[in-house]
């Protein structure tokens, strides 16, 4: 599991379990899961996202798949609610 946006494996981004986060024009940051990572961005981008839509355009900074939606949904969630876990991979992410 793990990946860059750096277009290695579009594949996996468009058919596995994929947990992602995106930096958006405000500088904040959203986490978010998908099975088809291209199409997500691209209805991110169109404004279809209620909680976004107004700190558009969403840049993709980092994302990982998983071989199941068990396992990618449970990484979701403990980034969304684990602010150790989410604090350790943003120092990964944003201090390159």
């Amino acid at each position: 599991m793990g990946g860059h946006p750096e277009g290695e494996g579009l594949i996996d981004i468009i058919m596995n379990s994929i947990v992602y986060v995106l930096k958006l024009a405000d500088h904040t940051t959203y986490i978010g899961y998908t099975n088809n990572l291209v199409k997500r961005l691209e209805s991110h981008n169109a404004g279809k996202t209620r909680s976004i839509k107004h700190k558009l355009p969403a840049k993709l900074v980092y994302y990982e798949t998983f071989s199941n939606k068990t396992l990618g949904r449970k990484r979701e969630l403990e980034l969304k609610n684990n602010s150790s876990k989410k604090e350790n991979l943003y120092k990964r992410i944003f201090t390159r």
